[in-house]
């Protein structure tokens, strides 16, 4: 089939509120549903607000709900669906609207600065850090991450508890944290800074019950769940429970 006439409906609003409008939109073969939102804009609906970019699956910015999944608009085939379905396009539920499909992922953004940067080692100059292959791998795979924040719209501690949203960073920088952690070179811990200790109080590890929902809406594809949120709370754990750990503790607390 080369054309046909789909079925959408699209939310139109703002943050004070709005509704699902029905259309009727021609689909051509190779279409992705971001080619359909831009014929609604160029025939119907000229006003209709959506983020978008670089229709490559590389920026993140078309972010939204498909049916009720968080994907992005270009990287989802029209072909993926019947021709007699319905679509139903929504903004990411977890985030404010500000208008039709764009949100306010500001959010993001905030979480973002509170993640204390890589720690350089010192003594070594840039140009002359040397590490492991295996270990320049093992956190190669995070750095894929396009910041689509469909992981942190479709977790459920931010996406269901609004109240969470203080506590918690959110996969896409509790798996920062991991990435940093995993680091070789970084030296956060002769600066102070325990990594694991704060992904646990300060950012809500504990808050992550591993359901990997952020894994299944990954547009990279990224193991987020199983390479570093596990692996996180693991140690995590080891270093809260380590008695020798825990008796250090006690010893240099009471020499204070």
């Amino acid at each position: 089939m080369s054309s046909y006439t789909a079925a959408f409906r699209v939310w139109r609003g703002d943050a004070d509120g709005g509704a699902l409008e029905d259309f009727a939109v021609e689909v051509n073969e190779g279409e992705v549903v971001l080619d359909i939102i831009h014929r609604l804009q160029a025939t119907q609906a000229s006003d209709l607000a959506v983020r978008w970019n670089c229709k490559a699956g590389k920026c993140g910015s078309c972010s939204a709900e498909i049916n009720g999944r968080p994907r992005l608009l270009c990287m989802t085939r029209m072909s993926v669906f019947s021709p007699e379905e319905t679509i139903t396009v929504t903004p990411l539920r977890a985030f404010p609207v500000v208008r039709d499909l764009v949100t306010d992922v500001s959010f993001n953004y905030a979480k973002a600065r509170e993640v204390p940067a890589f720690v350089p080692p010192e003594g070594v100059a840039a140009g002359d850090y040397r590490m492991q292959q295996i270990d320049v791998e093992r956190p190669q795979e995070f750095r894929k991450c396009i910041e689509c924040f469909l992981c942190q719209d479709t977790c459920h501690v931010v996406r269901d508890h609004e109240e969470n949203k203080a506590a918690f960073a959110g996969p896409r920088f509790l798996m920062r944290i991991a990435e940093l952690d995993m680091h070789p070179l970084d030296a956060a811990a002769g600066a102070g800074l325990d990594r694991r200790k704060t992904a646990q109080d300060e950012h809500g590890l504990g808050y992550c019950n591993i359901t990997k929902c952020c894994t299944e809406v990954c547009p990279e594809n990224i193991k987020i769940t199983d390479n570093a949120l596990i692996p996180l709370k693991e140690r995590a754990v080891d270093r809260k429970y380590d008695p020798l750990v825990w008796l250090g503790d006690k010893i240099f607390r009471r020499s204070e």
